[in-house]
């Protein structure tokens, strides 16, 4: 019960402050989930995942009502990261083994990303027209890319494509709904490849249901108050915020497997 509750907390707490960016906050709650509750490997991923479907509901009613969902971003993200997740469930089941190669690898995919996100903050915003608006190859490209890592580390992608569309050109009141729509709908594709996978492999591959229902349930309550906060918290701040906190984790994350 202890560590159901802990889940709850995190989760809400995660979520409030990374819905308003686009981003559902699972990359942000392995280190709770791995160092203080104590889920195996590779069950964290689906686990995460798992977070990810019962969590985005909660902003995406908030942006739906806001009218924020309508236009092609979306099909757009969905059709690149929808078979990516489901190639990096398999991945992760079959190539990916061991705590220490599993911290290594999500230090190193934190660490560019924290660094982006405080750049991206700190310098002066350049002008939307410069340079254009991403192509539509571009967009599904990086969407399959995305996917296929969000899938392998349970992560469903939007700590990633946010930044990058934005940095592109692109406003951040439209990535964000389509960002978390996108990995809302993966993360479902995930979880269910892992279920799946579980049925036939050895080891802690299926999610563990309570503890990430548990979670899923507080970040969908702090999706929601996220989502609806949006309009009136700063931009820079949060972003800068977000930055920070994946450049800590992956320093701590790289620490820990070069201890082991």
């Amino acid at each position: 019960m202890p560590e159901l509750l802990f889940g709850f907390a995190a989760g809400a707490s995660i979520a409030v402050v990374t819905a308003p960016v686009g981003v559902s906050g699972a990359v942000f709650l392995l280190p709770a989930q791995l160092s203080l509750l104590h889920v195996p490997n590779p069950a964290v991923t689906p686990t995460n995942l798992l977070f990810n479907v019962v969590a985005g509901p909660g902003a995406l009613v908030r942006h739906h009502r806001q009218g924020n969902l309508a236009g092609p971003l979306t099909r757009l993200l969905v059709a690149g990261t929808l078979p990516g997740v489901v190639a990096g469930a398999v991945i992760r089941v079959v190539a990916v083994p061991g705590p220490a190669v599993f911290r290594l690898l999500v230090g190193l995919l934190l660490l560019p990303l924290g660094a982006w996100l405080c750049v991206r903050a700190l310098r002066p915003t350049p002008s939307r027209g410069r340079g254009g608006r991403p192509s539509r190859r571009f967009v599904t490209g990086l969407a399959l890319a995305v996917g296929t890592v969000g899938g392998v580390y349970g992560v469903g992608g939007g700590s990633i494509i946010g930044p990058v569309l934005v940095g592109r050109g692109m406003p951040v009141s439209e990535v964000a709904p389509a960002a978390l729509a996108s990995t809302f709908l993966t993360s479902v594709a995930g979880a269910a490849t892992y279920a799946v996978l579980s049925l036939t492999a050895h080891g802690d591959i299926a999610p563990h249901w309570t503890l990430g229902v548990a979670c899923g349930l507080g970040g969908l309550v702090g999706g929601y108050a996220g989502a609806r906060l949006q309009p009136r918290l700063p931009e820079t701040a949060l972003t800068f915020t977000l930055g920070l906190s994946a450049t800590v984790l992956a320093v701590l994350y790289l620490g820990q497997a070069a201890a082991i």
